[in-house]
């Protein structure tokens, strides 16, 4: 199992458990989502965006206030951060 599959494994198994989470827990995960997507945009030559709509963005943001985030909201941030990182695994694994 690769390192971004075992990733993504652990941010879904981190949704099934939101409510178990601490706050702490879920800015380490959605940071590491963070650079995990910019890191594999780069190798798939996807530019990001500045703009308002930019997942990573509303990851920061989620990140940022994840000591208010109730159990649903980290739930679905968490399983979008793990959709995002498995689409760019598929891109990168096309181009090998």
């Amino acid at each position: 199992m690769s390192l971004t599959t075992a990733f993504i494994a652990e941010l879904i198994r981190a949704a099934n458990e939101a409510d178990k989470l601490t706050p702490f827990e879920v800015k380490r995960l959605l940071s590491r989502s963070v650079a995990t997507i910019r890191d594999m945009r780069e190798q798939t030559g996807i530019p990001g965006s500045n703009r308002a709509r930019d997942v990573v963005i509303d990851l920061q943001v989620a990140a940022a206030r994840a000591d208010t985030l109730s159990a649903a909201e980290t739930r679905d941030v968490l399983l979008d951060a793990a959709d995002i990182i498995r689409t760019l695994k598929i891109l990168l694994d096309g181009k090998e």
